[in-house]
Formats: C-alpha cells, structure tokens, sequence
C-alpha cells in the first residue's frame, strides 16, 4: 500500500488502514486542518518541499507486520540491515523496535526487561493496549498546532515507539529503534513517546539512515518525554540521513521535581537539518543537559541547537553545542534559554564551538538567552576556529600525513560528545566523521 500526497481522504485511508480508535482518527483529522493552515517556519534555511508528491505512507500488506525473530522478516530487508550494523548492535541491547518506511518490523525485549513491567512497543500497538496510559500523555507538550511539521506529524504518524519505565524501575541496558527510509520522496513520520517514571531511569538510542537519491524526501519525527520525580533519561541519537533528506525534527521533554533529562544528539547528514532537543525544568532541583554535535559538509545545512525552559527552583541546564562545517558546508547553532521569573536560584550555562575546515564552509550562532529574575545565572560561551597550522605542522613532522592529522584534530574535537555514548556507538560515529572530512 502506497499514499502518495495528503488530503482528508488520505488521511482517513491511513487511519482505516491501522483499524484506529476514533480518538486518533479525530486527533489526525484535526492535524490536518491545522497543518493546510500554517505557514512555513520564519527562521532558518528555506524549506522547499512539494508536499502532493511526498509518500505519506508506504507498506507492505501482511495482517501482522511486527515480528521478533529476524527469520520472519523479509530476507532482502533484513540483508539490508544487516550490512548497516544493525543486527550486530542488537546483543548490547535490552530491547529493539526498527522501522522500514512507514511501518515496525521488527521489535524484541530480552526477557531481564520484560520481567520488570517495562512497556516497549510501537506507538499503534500502545494505543490499542494502553489507550488511557497513551492518551493522558500524547500530543500534551507538543501539540498539533506547534508549527507546521508537528501538524504534519499529527495528521500522517506512523510507527515510532512507545516506552514505559514503571516506577523505581533501573534498566542496566539501553532500549534503541531504528529508522529506515528506503524509497524516492519517501516521508517518515514516526511518533515517539516515552514516560519515565518515578525513580527510574532509561538510557532510549536512536539510530536514523536512507540511501542517496535525487529527489528528496522528508523525515518530519516528533518526540515526547515525561521525566518523573527523581526519574532520569537519556535519549541518545546519530542521525546519518542521505544528503537528499530534510530531516525536521520536534522534540521535547517535561523535567519533574529533582528529574534529570540528557539528550546526545549528533547530526551527520541530510540536506537540511532543523533540531532542537527541548527541557522543560517544571520540577525544582530538575536538570537538563543537552551536548550536540553537528557536520555539515557540501550541500547541506545543519541548522540545530537546544532550548531550555526553566520553571522550578534550583534548576540547572547545560548545553554544549560542537559543529564542522567542511567542502562548502553550513553549520548553525540556534538556541533558546529562558529563565522564568519563578526559576529562583537557577543556573544555565552554553558553550558553542564551531570549527570551519576551508575557505568555503560557514557558521552562525544564533542564541536566544533570556532571564527574568535577578537570583540566577546564566553564561553564554562561544568560539569559531580553523585548524592550527602549527598543530598540522607539529604532527606532520611526527610523519603523520596531512589528513590524519585533520582527522585526529577533528576527532578531539568532539571528545566531549562521544565521550557520552556507548562504545559501539563511538567506533560508528568515528567511522562516519571520517568519511565527510
């Protein structure tokens, strides 16, 4: 089954096709009567996307399209992936869910996991189990009227997770999903919704790719997460998108009393990135951490940053934002930080480096940095640079060669970020940041 374009029809035909609860039907519909409303984001890089020739949704047409044995997939998909890495990367893992277009294929929870009452499962299949735990968090922090590719996400969702950590639940080993476009002016819409609760903790990763082709398609994901009291999540994330892909990205997180949100968040590819991982400090003595990086080579514009609200008392927030631009490249930082005025004894600190490679590529930072009470701090830090010639020079009289020096230049560079991920993940990113240089 293939929807090429958007119009109510279509949207009801995706609706119909999931066997939805009229709740989501409604919630789709009234996406959609935004979305045809709305204008273009004001700010940023130009966004040129005819939206009748995107694929809103694309599958196959089994009754029973998640499965958790490999075995059962469809040889030529799971070949696919495989030669991405992903099978491998499964072992180190308590749990995988991967989406191939429009739909979940595959998700598993070791059996540790499943004992502890943990929900992990696409986001359909949460709303027919869980419709009550699903309704009183979905689409409450970014709602439908956000700007117009959270509407867009609202009317034509597909796939994406749903995760539930119980109460004083600790998980030793990450959850992660997996995204994969495969197909021309191929849209993915995932929705990913995540609660954590009381006293828990959940380390979430997100791996995203899609193969180079000339017309573009569109990854337009949203991202909610509820950190309860003294709750803590990590969402980790290395986006490799194809340089035809904009990748137009919601997410948000609401920080409870004493909660701590981290988001890891790098950006390789695609042709337009717009990202900004969000906090919400609403709790006091919460905490949010958001440490990005982003490479913007030739033809493409990376264009991402964060934003911290901050509410409760005592609340704290740490951005460290690491870009490259390179061959002709843009890389932007864009941040927001506001304090409010009842975010008494409040502290924010920013630390934005850019390193630009040639003549050709450029940088912004755009920061946003706002305080409204005078008991609370906030420091903004920021630093554009080029590659020492005298470092070039130094380890190439070690005989080291010009672009193995770049190389481990760049890669101390972004010590900070890759410090924060997983082992496995690290050796991925490395492999990744040499291919672009």
């Amino acid at each position: 089954m293939e929807i090429v374009g958007i119009d109510k029809d279509k949207i009801l035909q995706i609706s119909n096709k999931k066997k939805e609860d009229d709740w989501v039907r409604d919630y789709r519909l009234d996406s959609y009567s935004k979305f045809s409303k709305m204008l273009m984001p004001k700010f940023g890089p130009k966004i040129d996307l005819d939206f009748n020739k995107i694929i809103y949704y694309k599958s196959d047409d089994r009754d029973e399209m998640i499965q958790s044995d490999w075995k059962n997939v469809l040889k030529p998909v799971v070949d696919e992936l495989d030669g991405l890495g992903v099978l491998e990367s499964e072992k180190y893992l308590g749990g995988m869910g991967v989406q191939y277009e429009s739909e979940v294929i595959y998700h598993k929870m070791i059996d540790e996991i499943e004992s502890k009452h943990v929900i992990f499962t696409s986001i359909e299949h949460a709303m027919k189990e869980y419709p009550d735990l699903v309704q009183k968090y979905f689409g409450k922090i970014v709602k439908n009227d956000e700007n117009k590719f959270a509407a867009l996400n609202g009317a034509v969702f597909s796939g994406g997770s749903f995760i539930y950590i119980p109460p004083y639940t600790k998980l030793d080993r990450p959850l992660q999903s997996y995204f994969r476009i495969n197909s021309k002016n191929m849209g993915q819409f995932e929705r990913t919704l995540i609660i954590v609760d009381e006293g828990s903790d959940l380390h979430y990763i997100e791996g995203c790719t899609a193969p180079t082709y000339s017309e573009s398609s569109l990854h337009a994901a949203v991202v909610e997460i509820y950190v309860g009291r003294n709750a803590k999540c990590r969402y980790s994330t290395i986006q490799n998108w194809a340089p035809n892909v904009y990748n137009l990205v919601t997410k948000r997180a609401l920080v409870d009393e004493n909660g701590t949100m981290e988001w890891i968040d790098g950006n390789i590819g695609s042709y337009v990135t717009m990202k900004y991982p969000c906090c919400i400090l609403k709790g006091d003595y919460s905490k949010g951490t958001c440490i990005t990086i982003s490479a913007a080579s030739k033809n493409q514009i990376q264009d991402t940053g964060a934003r911290m609200i901050h509410v409760g008392k005592n609340t704290t927030s740490n951005i460290v934002s690491k870009s490259i631009a390179s061959n002709g490249g843009n890389a932007t930082y864009r941040g927001t930080v506001r304090i409010e005025e009842s975010a008494e004894n409040s502290v924010s600190n920013i630390q934005c480096d850019t390193l630009i490679l040639d003549e050709l590529s450029k940088s912004d930072t755009i920061p946003k940095n706002s305080c409204f009470n005078l008991s609370s701090t906030l420091e903004h830090e920021a630093t554009v640079s080029k590659i020492s010639d005298d470092n070039l020079f130094y380890m190439m009289s070690r005989g080291i060669s010009k672009e193995r020096a770049t190389e481990l230049i760049v890669l101390g560079f972004l010590e900070k970020f890759r410090e924060e991920l997983p082992m496995e993940y690290a050796v991925e990113l490395n492999q990744l940041i040499k291919r672009i240089l």
